[in-house]
């Protein structure tokens, strides 16, 4: 093709990107829907090419003018080379790589979140000294806060306590894999060259694939406590936490509403707008702590659903775990514990706003765990959350042996 260098540059989402990439190792047989492009882009496109590069500017692949339709490029572009390296570049092999040096009897594991405790057991015994292909899912691998990284150092480190096992990175976020089983089907028969293991529900198996059981999303986590002013949920919390230093060890942060707002929301009025925005500085924070594995509790009123829906978000698109306690106790009890004398001066109309009183407060329909500290001892409501974690993986069954990797 001639005429690249007067072609249209333009930088697909990264998850197009990670689409490209795909076609071009033989990944899949296409990029999925068109390139979004927007008119100007495409009239110009249409008469001299297009260009992609990745976000800092680096040529991948050509469309001629002919491949420029109304819905955008379609087709197999001209590739013009690499990207720019990514981190963990040498894990980014082609299926032909990966099929040249694997066997049938290699048993291949889809990796689309941090590996835990449960999980390695499991491959243990399963594998039976086979050998093991981790397959990680890494999208979008050019973003910079790409949660692929983390998935690979763990991965790597589990590598290691196996027997005879690889690690392959794959540019395919699993987020956009598991709302498309048929994409990921393709791109897992395309590197597997035998029996296939899924952590979690898959609705399309290969022949000769087995389940294991999905006991944890992630190995960063954001514990998030709602409910009433006085319903005990910051008490939770503390002895949660408590428990969690001395079963555990590991450190773990706690994100009190009080607290926060004498520091990092200082100057906030309790305003709805101004709460919504203190949860969110909360989840942020949150969110970043479980990015890089660590454990957040938070433990703020956080009366609306939307602004805890959006808090799940940001950690979940961090690669962290979102778990949410509703502590329900009703509002008659949580005005008769208040010591502060909130209640009454709330319903004196002293304090405007108050949740509960003349505030709303929505219940969440989604929460992972509902505790009522009315009918509850704080030491019983401790240890259902701390089942809950175990159950997801988060803390080790003190019944099973630990694995050390």
């Amino acid at each position: 093709m001639t005429g690249s260098a007067r072609a249209q540059q333009y930088c697909p989402p990264f998850d197009q990107l990670d689409a490209l990439e795909r076609l071009r190792v033989g990944a899949s047989a296409s990029t999925g829907p068109a390139l979004a492009i927007d008119d100007d882009v495409r009239r110009a496109a249409q008469r001299d090419g297009l260009e992609i590069v990745d976000p800092e500017g680096v040529p991948i692949a050509r469309f001629s003018p002919e491949q420029i339709g109304d819905e955008g490029p379609t087709g197999t572009p001209e590739w013009l080379g690499n990207g720019s390296p990514r981190p963990y570049e040498r894990l980014y092999l082609s299926p032909a790589q990966v099929r040249a040096t694997a066997t049938e009897e290699t048993l291949t594991v889809v990796v689309d979140r941090r590996l835990n405790r449960n999980d390695i057991t499991e491959i243990r015994n399963i594998s039976t000294g086979r050998p093991v292909l981790l397959l990680v899912l890494c999208g979008p691998t050019m973003s910079p806060y790409t949660r692929g990284v983390n998935l690979l150092r763990r991965s790597l480190e589990v590598a290691k306590g196996l027997t005879d096992a690889r690690v392959v990175a794959v540019p395919l976020d699993p987020r956009i894999a598991a709302t498309d089983p048929e994409l990921q089907d393709e791109v897992v028969s395309a590197y597997a060259p035998g029996a296939v293991a899924w952590l979690g529900t898959h609705t399309t198996r290969l022949p000769g694939t087995r389940t294991m059981d999905r006991t944890g999303e992630s190995g960063g986590l954001v514990l998030f406590f709602t409910g009433l002013s006085g319903s005990g949920k910051s008490t939770v919390a503390r002895a949660v936490r408590e428990a969690i230093l001395e079963e555990d060890g590991r450190p773990v942060s706690i994100l009190d509403g009080d607290v926060v707002r004498r520091h990092l929301s200082a100057g906030l009025t309790f305003s709805p707008e101004d709460r919504e925005t203190n949860i969110r500085r909360i989840g942020w924070v949150a969110a970043e702590i479980a990015y890089h594995g660590g454990a957040a509790i938070c433990s703020p009123i956080a009366p609306y659903d939307s602004t805890r829906k959006a808090v799940r978000a940001m950690a979940t698109d961090r690669g962290g775990d979102f778990v949410l306690i509703h502590v329900s106790t009703p509002v008659e009890e949580c005005a008769r514990r208040d010591r502060k004398g909130l209640y009454a001066k709330a319903q004196a109309g002293e304090i405007k706003d108050f949740t509960g009183v003349s505030a709303p407060y929505e219940a969440p329909t989604d929460a992972d765990l509902d505790l009522d500290t009315s009918s509850i001892s704080i030491d019983e409501a401790r240890d259902r959350v701390l089942d809950l974690l175990r159950e997801r993986g988060h803390l080790a069954d003190p019944t099973q042996p630990e694995w050390t990797i």
